[in-house]
């Protein structure tokens, strides 16, 4: 049996507080954010039942993934997987993450595993390019990797643009203003039975259910990030 994918949305960086912020270089949690974290870890539901937590490794998903689920982290003794193929779609500062050794100074003595992050991944060039071919491959890399574990219940915390890509969601029937992640929403699902090799989502009944009525539209950094991809689909979304 696959397992089921709980797909988080990191929680306010201080690059979402203004587009002037873009500049910052792999910039941290506002402390709004991580109150925003706070209230995750009290209205997500069935937490005991994870047993794995991958998140990419920009500093405010990592950050995200310690506060939100520091509880079942613990009493697990849970790590968090950084992986690098999660990173956010853009070569802004803000979605471009830090060096391996700055991420194992930030990160030392917390319960995060660097073990994927290798040189280079945040050199946005190659597999890590900001473009709608380079992410679409990295998006079913992840989702494949996924698919062959063995845990049961796992959490990905990633970001607002590239979350579009790992679901597969731009032919949402609310394409244009209703496929936008918030920070810190949630939606859970499960893994096709066809063409493996893809690894294709589809949003469980349960998850589409607890978001029904509360569709948002994209914000103002997903208009960017997408907008700076350069495939048709992120000029479309940057003009509504």
């Amino acid at each position: 049996m696959t397992p089921t994918i709980h797909c988080v949305r990191h929680a306010q960086g201080y690059h979402n507080l203004t587009t002037a912020n873009h500049h910052m270089h792999d910039p941290l949690l506002t402390p709004y954010g991580e109150q925003q974290c706070r209230d995750l870890q009290t209205v997500f539901p069935n937490q005991s039942s994870i047993d794995l937590i991958v998140a990419s490794p920009i500093k405010r998903t990592l950050n995200t993934a310690l506060l939100s689920f520091a509880d079942i982290i613990a009493s697990k003794n849970l790590t968090v997987i950084a992986l690098p193929e999660l990173q956010e779609t853009s070569d802004l500062p803000c979605d471009t993450g830090s060096e391996p050794e700055e991420l194992r100074r930030e990160f030392e003595g917390k319960a995060v595993d660097l073990e994927l992050v290798k040189e280079g991944w945040n050199g946005k060039r190659g597999k890590w390019a900001p473009n709608g071919r380079a992410i679409e491959k990295r998006a079913r890399e992840a989702r494949v990797w996924l698919q062959n574990r063995t845990e049961r219940n796992i959490v990905v915390v990633t970001h607002g643009g590239f979350l579009h890509y790992f679901t597969e969601d731009f032919h949402d029937q609310d394409r244009f203003a209703g496929t936008g992640w918030a920070n810190t929403e949630f939606r859970s699902y499960a893994f096709s039975t066809h063409e493996p090799e893809e690894a294709h989502l589809i949003e469980t009944q349960e998850s589409r259910e607890r978001r029904k009525g509360d569709r948002k539209g994209l914000d103002s950094e997903e208009h960017v990030n997408l907008q700076r991809t350069g495939t048709e689909e992120g000029k479309i979304q940057a003009k509504v």
